[in-house]
């Protein structure tokens, strides 16, 4: 949910995607709630529906570099919709959809005016082959812890909490430094990560087969300059 309480769904993300020139590509890293499938209609890489054979990843895990506090981030549904109704007034609502488009008309989410349109009844429209990658923090029926690094935990003015997710993709990027990893090995890397420290949130990769195996971001053109700097 962005700062104007307008919910951000997996159709508009899609529409976003959907505009991206040829020749260029969109990742997303999604560090949130339920945040597995947020490009709608992605092909699913690494995640529940998908096999993620480790015995292929040669990474390992790179060792935590301290413990941390952890807690999740969740907005139950209920609280959600009783927080809407104090704005909308539609009291007698359980759906988010009737608040949303009552607050905000057109500016509202694609997703909620499909919804009313279809009433849930037609089946999405098959996925093709696009430039969107997203790496989620977890799976769509989990939830993404924060993280609070150990020497920050005695001083609370410093204390400052980051995404569990996050900081396990910094950790693997950090430990293959002249390695352009690919978005399906920071993605397993990551996963490794938070299963070694006590998590149990899974981060999924959804993308087209092609960008599965491409360097995740800027990473080859970072290691060639780095090669260029040392000659």
């Amino acid at each position: 949910m962005s700062c104007f309480r307008v919910l951000t769904t997996d159709v508009d993300f899609r529409r976003v995607v959907d505009r991206v020139p040829r020749g260029a590509s969109l990742t997303m890293v999604s560090d949130s709630c339920h945040s597995g499938g947020l490009i709608d209609n992605e092909k699913e890489q690494i995640g529940p529906s998908a096999t993620v054979d480790d015995d292929d990843d040669d990474l390992g895990p790179p060792k935590p570099a301290s413990r941390a506090t952890t807690r999740a981030r969740f907005i139950p549904y209920a609280a959600l919709v009783g927080h809407l109704a104090g704005s909308s007034g539609l009291h007698a609502s359980h759906h988010a959809a009737d608040h949303l488009l009552a607050l905000f008309g057109a500016d509202a989410s694609a997703k909620w005016f499909n919804n009313h349109r279809r009433h849930g009844s037609e089946p999405a429209a098959p996925s093709l082959d696009d430039e969107g990658i997203l790496l989620s923090g977890c799976q769509t029926d989990e939830t993404s812890a924060d993280v609070v690094p150990e020497e920050e935990e005695e001083d609370d003015e410093k204390k400052k909490a980051c995404g569990a997710f996050s900081s396990a993709v910094q950790a693997v990027l950090a430990a293959h430094p002249a390695a352009a990893l690919s978005n399906r090995e920071v993605v397993r890397g990551a996963r490794a990560v938070l299963s070694e420290q006590g998590f149990d949130q899974h981060p999924c990769l959804y993308c087209s087969d092609g960008n599965a195996d491409k360097p995740f971001l800027c990473q080859q053109q970072g290691a060639a300059k780095e090669q260029d700097d040392e000659n």
